[in-house]
């Protein structure tokens, strides 16, 4: 692609869509990222003048056009916003144990994309994976590309945050639970969702890794006002559990 003389833009709106980090401004000038530049340019062919659709965090899809590109990186011109409004009217707070393999990628993935504002990744006692120091922070790094990546996907313009791993025991040291509705997964004394009012404020789902919560987090997580739930007469893996409890609450409060 080249800068140099005048180009028209293509009145065919892309449904590519990508995340930018920067803020975005009409009339600005947007650098894509490395791999949004790779896919726009070398996968969907995309030339000077063709259009697509950044987001920056601020509830706005921003069209834009392709302008030129340096190495690999390519610049497209902000034409207009449009303001989004799809974010979940539930405040879903995902306190999942981290899980190995695929699993916690796959429970952040779908999580994203069924509306949840906030991912807490916890190590609990049964978590088969451990995480610290710098593997903890590139893992952070790495959720937090999956959950940009189904916000891009899904429509999402509210890049839901993935915080840092933390015990059970340091997340309620640190955060104020009172007030909310704290639901847990355990089968003994459970209520069902469906038996619950429809919470006026924020709600933290506590799900446990493969192994579920030990029987210490769940007395500890009770006495912090968790109550237990039960999704019906089946086991759930751990991923099933938090995506089924997040789908049925979007399905009984939210805008399912």
């Amino acid at each position: 692609m080249s800068a140099a003389g005048h180009f028209g833009y293509n009145a065919s709106m892309s449904n590519l869509r990508f995340y930018s980090p920067a803020q975005l401004n009409i009339g600005d000038t947007a650098a894509l990222s490395e791999n949004a530049s790779a896919h726009a340019i070398r996968v969907m062919r995309l030339k000077t003048g063709d259009t697509l659709t950044l987001f920056c965090g601020d509830g706005f899809d921003y069209e834009c056009a392709l302008t030129h590109s340096e190495k690999k990186v390519t610049y497209a011109k902000v034409l207009s916003r449009t303001a989004v409004n799809n974010e979940s009217p539930l405040v879903i707070r995902l306190l999942q144990g981290i899980s190995s393999g695929d699993r916690m990628d796959y429970t952040i993935q779908k999580a994203v994309e069924l509306g949840v504002t906030e991912i807490y990744p916890l190590s609990t006692e049964r978590c088969v994976t451990k995480l610290s120091g710098d593997r903890a922070e590139k893992r952070v790094e790495h959720w937090q590309g999956v959950a940009i990546a189904a916000c891009e996907q899904s429509g999402r313009t509210i890049v839901p945050q993935v915080h840092p791993p933390l015990t059970l025991v340091q997340w309620l040291n640190q955060h104020t639970v009172s007030g909310c509705l704290n639901l847990l997964l355990n089968p003994v004394g459970a209520k069902r969702l469906a038996t619950l009012d429809k919470p006026e404020h924020p709600i933290h789902l506590l799900i446990g890794p493969e192994g579920g919560l030990s029987p210490g987090e769940i007395e500890l997580a009770t006495q912090h006002h968790f109550q237990s739930i039960v999704l019906g007469p089946r086991i759930l893996r751990t991923e099933t559990a938090a995506l089924t409890a997040i789908a049925s609450m979007q399905s009984l409060w939210g805008d399912f």
